[in-house]
């Protein structure tokens, strides 16, 4: 009897795996989508800026501020996936170094964008995410002309 109950938690656990592995996918997914609409917006708002105020400097800043705020919020998105992936899927040394890396590396990313979009190092100013940055630049690209 205890071989079956072995054989079903094996299962159960490989299932929970499989799954969580299918989850992890979707949020690289969602990430990647992320992204993608991301630079679309970036693009789109930029010819909006154009037609209303034919000032290169704002489009460039509307880009600028656009696509960095996907691109951080992708970040976040894709880390939320390698979490995921790490603890639930394969929780081992070895993964979870690399995870460690990865956060790093990303972490050092979403700070130099943040303060490249922003133009002042995060502890100068309230907190922001990658979605706060799109909705700034969004209402600043269709907001009143201030030409």
């Amino acid at each position: 009897m205890t071989l079956v109950a072995a054989a079903a938690h094996a299962d159960a656990t490989a299932g929970f795996t499989t799954a969580m592995d299918h989850v992890a996918e979707g949020f690289e997914s969602l990430g990647a989508v992320v992204l993608v609409i991301g630079v679309l917006w970036s693009v789109v708002l930029a010819i909006v800026v154009w037609r209303r105020t034919r000032n290169g400097s704002r489009v460039y800043s509307t880009v600028r501020q656009t696509f960095g705020g996907s691109l951080l919020l992708s970040l976040e998105v894709l880390v939320a996936a390698d979490l995921l992936r790490t603890v639930a899927v394969a929780p081992s040394l070895e993964n979870v170094l690399s995870l460690g890396l990865i956060v790093l590396i990303r972490t050092f990313l979403s700070f130099s964008l943040e303060t490249e979009i922003e133009g002042v190092p995060p502890w100068r100013r309230a907190m922001i995410t990658g979605a706060g940055a799109v909705h700034r630049a969004t209402g600043s690209a269709l907001g009143p002309d201030q030409s």
